[in-house]
């Protein structure tokens, strides 16, 4: 099994993910609880981070939100939905968080539905 924090890379401390989409420390919590962000535990000190991915253009990847809401729905630890997110897939090809910065939010949301079954 892959260890998460080095397939995801690069990771962004929330005071930087704060900084990063100019709010608050607790509307950044907020975004974590609403899962339009998926926060891991990371490095030594296990500081609360998110995948730099999931930030875009000083936004928030819109299609995140979505798409952790069904990996959730289809049983999925936030562990499990960014191994998910960020390991290789043949069939893409690439992985579904390149896939979701592109645009094709439906095929990767189908494609998490499927996991479901």
């Amino acid at each position: 099994m892959n260890n998460v924090e080095e397939l995801v890379g690069d990771w962004m401390a929330l005071p930087d993910v704060a900084e990063a989409l100019d709010l608050n420390i607790r509307q950044v919590h907020t975004l974590i609880r609403e899962r339009a962000l998926i926060e891991h535990r990371v490095g030594g000190d296990r500081i609360r981070a998110v995948p730099a991915a999931f930030l875009m253009d000083g936004k928030v990847l819109d299609s995140v939100k979505g798409t952790a809401s069904v990996l959730a729905d289809a049983g999925y630890t936030d562990e499990e939905a960014l191994r998910w997110l960020f390991t290789e897939d043949e069939s893409l090809p690439g992985r579904p968080i390149d896939a979701l910065r592109s645009g094709r939010k439906t095929e990767i949301r189908r494609r998490a539905q499927a996991l479901a079954w």
